[in-house]
């Protein structure tokens, strides 16, 4: 029998997206949003950062379908549906910009973290990214980085790092997976919004979502190799250069996709727990990141199931924590946060600095494992990252 105490961690863990609000602010810091005027005004619309690689970025969105599989959450919907927004290394930057996220998903995103009618969904919709719908892929064959998003947040809360690593070299697949964010445009009109988030609540149900996205995470790699969706794409992609990470659940579910598919050679966690057990096991000597906020996910932190994965990670593997971090410091939100003026003062490190420790480390990551560059940065702590510490438990 589950523990009272164990049931209302697990619940903690999962809702973590859902009861924060969106863009890493306070409940607080939101209300006091409503009453003041944003340091940066609306029309002049946000921006997400550049890309420091020297390609220019293409994008394109898949509608994937797995017949031999059934919605675990709707199983009167069907085939198990992913959306996947693929970025890649371009030949030039010309085609339409692509959008942030469409304006009904931004606004049931608003909705959800009480910011509607506080932050207008076109303003999030309209967020200035760096690439290009349709351009032509470069020529070549890159590494595949998949990425997943956490528990309830949409794949857009991804795209500053998937453009960054395109932008570098790399084909990036973000994942949507079906009833698992607050809300998602699906062909046909449909918004599938966070099933999920209502059924989840032991620990058997958590590892169900982690081995469920596994599964999407195996297909996604199979249709992108394959040419059948892809079309072109899988044309540039090396298959034997395969990485994944994710942020949140989507860490857990890096790990429970290489344990399963041996295909990845790399993975990475961006904050978060693992929930299967034992945690972190059957990677087979593959390298894999964990890089997290100080205050949750340090040796001593009495929640973090880190230590037990740390114990099975019997191949190259950092722990790295970041001072004055905070679970979403790893995604979009707090960058676009500070220039609406929403950033949490209670939280120290900047959304811009969040970004470009996140960036570094796992570019270098990445780097070295998919593309054997040298990566002194993950050698040891460095004065260019002073927030950045190595755990050795």
């Amino acid at each position: 029998m589950i523990s009272r105490h164990r049931r209302a961690t697990v619940a903690t863990l999962l809702t973590l997206a859902l009861s924060a609000p969106l863009l890493g602010a306070t409940p607080a810091a939101s209300a006091n949003a409503a009453q003041a005027a944003p340091q940066v005004p609306y029309s002049s619309g946000l921006e997400l950062p550049s890309p420091a690689g020297p390609y220019p970025v293409g994008r394109r969105t898949l509608h994937l379908v797995d017949r031999n599989r059934t919605d675990p959450w709707v199983p009167a919907a069907g085939n198990r549906e992913l959306m996947v927004t693929v970025s890649y290394p371009a030949r030039s930057a010309s085609g339409l910009p692509a959008a942030y996220m469409t304006d009904e998903e931004a606004q049931v995103l608003l909705e959800a973290r009480g910011l509607g009618g506080v932050v207008p969904s076109e303003t999030v919709a309209g967020a200035r990214t760096h690439a290009y719908v349709g351009t032509r892929p470069a020529p070549g064959r890159f590494p595949l980085v998949l990425l997943s998003p956490g528990f309830s947040m949409p794949r857009t809360t991804l795209t500053s790092l998937a453009d960054d690593l395109a932008s570098r070299g790399y084909v990036v697949a973000s994942v949507d997976h079906a009833y698992e964010s607050v809300g998602t445009a699906f062909p046909g009109g449909r918004m599938l919004t966070c099933v999920a988030c209502e059924r989840v609540d032991t620990p058997e149900e958590q590892a169900a979502v982690v081995r469920g996205r596994a599964k999407d995470m195996s297909f996604v790699i199979s249709e992108l190799t394959s040419g059948r969706q892809a079309g072109v794409l899988s044309q540039v992609i090396d298959p034997n250069r395969i990485g994944i990470g994710g942020h949140s659940i989507g860490g857990a579910t890096a790990v429970a996709t290489m344990a399963a598919d041996g295909r990845v050679r790399a993975g990475f966690d961006l904050d978060g727990d693992f929930f299967l057990h034992p945690a972190a096991a059957g990677l087979g000597g593959r390298p894999f990141m964990m890089l997290g906020a100080e205050s949750t996910h340090s040796p001593s932190s009495p929640t973090t199931d880190w230590p037990k994965a740390w114990k099975h990670l019997n191949g190259w593997k950092r722990w790295l924590t970041v001072a004055g971090a905070e679970h979403f410091s790893f995604t979009d939100l707090p960058y676009l946060a500070g220039q609406l003026g929403l950033s949490d003062p209670a939280i120290p490190l900047s959304g811009e600095r969040g970004w470009r420790i996140t960036r570094d480390y796992v570019s270098a990551f990445l780097d070295l494992h998919l593309q054997d560059i040298s990566q002194p940065l993950l050698d040891g702590p460095t004065a260019t990252h002073p927030e950045v510490a190595f755990q050795q438990p």
